[in-house]
C-alpha cells in the first residue's frame, strides 16, 4: 500500500506555502515563486500524458497562466497547492484533446509496468505479458487511465488524486478497484486467446 506521495509536503511548507500564495493574491509578481517552485512538476506530468514536446509546453504554459489569472479563488483544503495546479492541468490536457490539438501518450516504463503487474497479480512476467498489460492499459478509457497513472505511475495517495481529479478520496479508490477488475478480465481473456 502507497502511504506518500512524492508530491507530499510537510505541515511547515504547507504554511509557508499558503503565506506565498496570499501574498501572489495581493500582488501577482509574488506569482513567480510558485510558478518557479513548480513549473518543472507540472512540465514533467503533461509531458507523460500527450504527445510533443510543443504541446507540453504549450499547455502547461496554459496551466500557469489560468493559475495566476485565477489565484484569488483558489481556496486551501489541506491540499498543497501542487493539488489544485495538477487538477488544472488535467483539465488543460482533456480540453486539448476534446479539441484535437493534441494527441495522447502514455509513457510507461518497465518498472511501472512491473508494479502495475504486481497490483494486478498476473503471475508470470514475460515480455509477452508485459506487452498484454499495455494493451490492457490501450484499451482503458482516458479517465480511467488517468487514475491508473495517478495511483501506479505516480504513486499518489487516494486522497490527492481525488483532489487532483475533484473526486472524493473513496470515489478514487472505488474507481481504481474496479479498473483492477477490469484489467484483469481483460488480461484473462488475453491469456486464453494466447
Amino acid at each position: 500500500m502507497l502511504n506518500n506521495s512524492k508530491y507530499h509536503i510537510a505541515e511547515e511548507q504547507i504554511v509557508s506555502e499558503q503565506r506565498t500564495i496570499e501574498e501572489a493574491k495581493a500582488n501577482p509578481a509574488r506569482f513567480e515563486v510558485l510558478y518557479n517552485r513548480y513549473y518543472e512538476p507540472i512540465l514533467q506530468f503533461v509531458y507523460k500524458r500527450v504527445e510533443g514536446k510543443e504541446a507540453a509546453f504549450d499547455i502547461t504554459s496554459q496551466v500557469f497562466l489560468n493559475a495566476m489569472t485565477n489565484i484569488q479563488g483558489y481556496k486551501f483544503m489541506g491540499m498543497p497547492f501542487s493539488s489544485w495546479l495538477y487538477r488544472i492541468a488535467v483539465n488543460e490536457i482533456n480540453q486539448m484533446f476534446r479539441s484535437d490539438k493534441v494527441k495522447r501518450a502514455v509513457n510507461i516504463d518497465e518498472d511501472e509496468l512491473r508494479y502495475v503487474a504486481d497490483e494486478l497479480k498476473t503471475g508470470d512476467e514475460t515480455e509477452e505479458r508485459y506487452q498484454m498489460l499495455a494493451e490492457a492499459l490501450g484499451e482503458l478509457d482516458e479517465d480511467e487511465l488517468q487514475l491508473v497513472e495517478l495511483r501506479f505511475f505516480e504513486k499518489r495517495p487516494f486522497k490527492e488524486i481525488g483532489e487532483i481529479l475533484n473526486i472524493t478520496e473513496n470515489n478514487s479508490k472505488v474507481k481504481l478497484y474496479r479498473i483492477i477488475d477490469k484489467m484483469k478480465k481483460t488480461l484473462t481473456l488475453s491469456k486464453k486467446s494466447a
